[in-house]
């Protein structure tokens, strides 16, 4: 038992210490090279700042909603519901976004809404939402602001941001740089 102990001990301590200090302030140091020394991308719009990697609650009609929330975006708190998609809680807060959904949208199918605009991410306050999840709402926001269709869909595709080197991952929108895009057109 005794030369057992020792060594997971030793290792226990040097995890702690390397995972706790070094590894912290090897990954602060990286960060010093990116924009604004890892704290974030921050755009100003309307005399407001906001972090443009993380997800903002937008509900009205005017704009291209988010991604939902399972922490009501608040980062310092981010995280999933981390229920299982048999839960019925879970399932009936689904259906009750889903028939806000369809209230607000009254054109679009049940079956064209894509997953992103009903259930939360992982994190919580995921700033990105699909370019499907963004064209589900062109009608609303187009008749609210008094613009064509085609103007919107325009906008979509100036700001979508394309996969990692074309192959990783999806393309998306993001919903705050989408929404500042449409204000900057409705001045």
């Amino acid at each position: 038992m005794k030369t057992n102990m020792i060594p997971a001990l030793r290792l226990t301590l040097f995890c702690a210490v390397f995972f706790s200090g070094i590894y912290t302030l090897i990954i602060l140091g990286i960060a010093q090279f990116s924009p604004n020394k890892g704290k974030g991308e921050i755009v100003t719009s309307k005399g407001k700042t906001y972090h443009i990697n993380v997800g903002q609650k937008f509900t009205k009609d005017k704009y291209f909603w988010s991604r939902p929330s399972a922490v009501n975006y608040n980062a310092a708190s981010s995280g999933g519901s981390n229920k299982g998609p048999n839960n019925k809680e879970y399932l009936a807060e689904v259906k009750t976004r889903l028939d806000y959904f369809m209230k607000k949208n009254p054109t679009v199918k049940c079956e064209d809404i894509p997953s992103d605009l009903l259930t939360a991410s992982g994190s919580g306050i995921d700033p990105d939402i699909s370019i499907d999840g963004a064209k589900v709402q062109v009608e609303r926001i187009a008749k609210t602001r008094n613009l064509s269709i085609d103007t919107i869909i325009k906008v979509i595709n100036e700001t979508k941001e394309r996969p990692l080197f074309r192959m990783f991952g999806p393309e998306k929108v993001n919903v705050l740089a989408l929404n500042i895009a449409l204000d900057e057109i409705s001045k």
